[in-house]
């Protein structure tokens, strides 16, 4: 059996750790800036962002081109930030222009499902 120092573990969470900054370039449009990679260990401060960034009858940008990996854990958020905003009048876009993370988009068809645009102003526009 293996024992992990504490402090080595969370180490490790730190590095995992992603960057949210959040914008308001208009009126009831928010950008939420992501940097870093989101998986399964950063996907749930990147939910809770944009849960607590949807405004009804907004707008909501998620601005991944600070993302270097999305994995499926981080997609599931994109469908469900999608679904929310549908419920709620929100109208929502997403920023993509590394691989990293046109990929896994293009691979799963979500480009179907939301707005994915290769720059901010596009998004904005």
């Amino acid at each position: 059996m293996t024992v992990q120092d504490p402090n080595v573990a969370e180490a490790n969470r730190e590095d995992q750790a992603i960057g949210l900054a959040v914008s308001h370039p208009a009126q009831d449009v928010t950008v939420v800036s992501v940097s870093g990679e989101v998986d399964m260990v950063s996907a749930p401060a990147l939910r809770a962002a944009v849960n607590t960034n949807l405004v009804d009858n907004g707008k909501l940008v998620l601005d991944l081109t600070g993302v270097s990996f999305l994995g499926s854990a981080g997609l599931a958020v994109l469908v469900e930030a999608a679904q929310q905003s549908r419920s709620r009048s929100v109208a929502f876009g997403v920023v993509a222009a590394d691989r990293a993370v046109t990929r896994p988009i293009v691979a799963t068809g979500l480009g179907e499902v939301f707005d994915v645009h290769p720059t901010l102003a596009e998004a904005l526009g």
